[in-house]
């Protein structure tokens, strides 16, 4: 009998290990099989080309990358000084991007930088079957538009998630057309949330390590039950390629837009008529709060909503329609997504308590954004040299917007030539390409990127982080400091 048992116990030691090892999935270990979430996914998932017209290249002009506005420039530059201009026959260029169907009916979801300044969309399904599309609207704020082709058939679809419960470290999927290669799958985790890239007013982007790269944008990031949570849009790029730095605008936001877009064929935003600014941790003792939050209103708008509630200059916001103002960035979100002629109730803090009010949340005129107080002062710099980054820089005036068919949308600073043999031009960047920001500052002159250059190298840093405007596409750019 003790024989018997020393011969059962090695069998029941490796039923134990079984067990175990059983018990663990495969899930748990190894990244998950996406064949068929691919297969299932992809169908939806469209390629879209616009078109555009551009002028040709003078004869013996610089060479700039299709579409350039210094096209014209250089024409004229080489007539004047007795070279032979070209015909003004307009040739057609194409661009790319990616979407993807949100209702049987083909409504596409893309993003607004894909089809901006199209003078045709086409969009190619799955079967390369190709549709002429109509843009329904589009939102310039967050960078979507929306898209209707008609078909015989209803098309394969995707669902919206909820990418307020998507957690960092969540798998995620992103399909689109990266440099025309339609149908590219490529898989990741998310890697941040609630990421501000200064690309507009409403930023919260979900940050990714799946690969994106040009061309992907306007496509869908999935979760693993095969929701929409975020449409692919900007990229981080020291290098020009993807680095698996990648931003989507989330579906959270992104639900509401497209909802409004589909019912008014535009956006309809709250607006409360008030200037704000952050609470510092000074600011909230001075005025007898327990810590920095809400957010402080600096200015009230004659005849605004808030004016007529009764909420004055130095009130601090906490509560909005019964959500939490944590700091001066969320306020104008809160307030853009509140139901238009809503009544709702608005916690303030003034003169050392709490206190509630109620205001009518009107409708907000959508305006170009203006920076003529900041030309005006600047108005005598027109080109100038930055030796340090290799490239030579021009404000963005009226007469450049007119010249180079900049849109009035569009601030910043005017790249107009890369010094060759320089980081620069090592990491693609190109003639027509727009400074938005040097070191999450905010740029509108060369003056200003001279200044914020300078702080670099001051600070010992060895690099100056650009966020680059490329007719629409942004990207983030980290250039070599050459230092004296």
């Amino acid at each position: 009998m003790f024989k018997n048992l020393l011969m059962i116990k090695p069998i029941f030691i490796s039923l134990l290990v079984v067990v175990f090892y059983n018990s663990t999935s495969l899930a748990d270990s190894y990244p998950p099989d996406f064949s068929d979430l691919s297969a299932r996914l992809s169908p939806a998932v469209v390629n879209i080309s616009t078109i555009m017209t551009v002028d040709p290249i003078a004869p013996g002009a610089p060479k700039f990358p299709p579409g350039s506005p210094f096209e014209d420039f250089f024409n004229d530059f080489f007539e004047k000084r007795g070279g032979q201009k070209p015909p003004r026959d307009r040739k057609p260029q194409q661009a790319m991007g990616s979407g993807f169907i949100i209702d049987p009916s083909g409504l596409i979801v893309t993003n607004n930088h894909v089809i901006e300044d199209a003078v045709s969309i086409n969009v190619i399904l799955s079967d390369n079957r190709s549709f002429t599309a109509k843009l329904i609207g589009r939102d310039k704020k967050t960078d979507l538009a929306l898209l209707k082709i008609d078909t015989e058939e209803d098309l394969p679809f995707v669902q919206w998630g909820d990418s307020d419960t998507a957690k960092v470290g969540n798998w995620v999927l992103a399909i689109g057309n990266p440099f025309g290669l339609v149908n590219t799958v490529t898989a990741g985790i998310i890697s941040a949330r609630g990421r501000d890239i200064s690309a507009g007013p409403f930023d919260d982007f979900i940050q990714t390590d799946a690969s994106i790269n040009r061309g992907n944008s306007g496509g869908p990031l999935f979760n693993l039950d095969g929701e929409v949570i975020g449409i692919n849009t900007a990229i981080f790029s020291p290098t020009g390629g993807s680095v698996g730095i990648g931003f989507s605008v989330p579906s959270s936001l992104a639900k509401g837009i497209i909802f409004q877009l589909k019912k008014y064929g535009k956006t309809r935003r709250g607006w409360l008529g008030v200037r704000i600014q952050s609470v510092t941790e000074d600011i909230a003792s001075s005025l007898g709060l327990d810590k920095a939050r809400g957010a402080l209103i600096s200015g009230v708008m004659p005849n605004g909503p808030a004016k007529l509630s009764g909420i004055k200059a130095g009130d601090i916001i906490l509560n909005f329609d019964s959500k939490e103002v944590k700091n001066m960035k969320s306020l104008p979100k809160i307030v853009a997504e509140t139901e238009i002629d809503k009544p709702v109730s608005v916690e303030v803090w003034r003169n050392g308590m709490s206190m509630k009010l109620q205001v009518i949340v009107g409708e907000m005129v959508e305006e170009e954004e203006k920076v003529s107080k900041i030309k005006k002062e600047n108005n005598d710099i027109v080109s100038q040299e930055i030796a340090e980054l290799g490239l030579l820089l021009s404000n963005i005036t009226d007469d450049m917007r007119s010249k180079f068919g900049i849109p009035q949308g569009v601030n910043g600073v005017l790249i107009i030539n890369v010094k060759s043999e320089t980081d620069a031009a090592d990491k693609g960047i190109l003639p027509g390409d727009i400074i938005i920001e040097i070191s999450q500052n905010k740029v509108f002159t060369p003056r200003d990127v001279e200044m914020r250059v300078a702080e670099e190298i001051r600070s010992s840093r060895d690099f100056a982080l650009m966020l680059i405007n490329r007719k629409g596409t942004l990207s983030y750019i980290a250039l070599k400091l050459k230092k004296n």
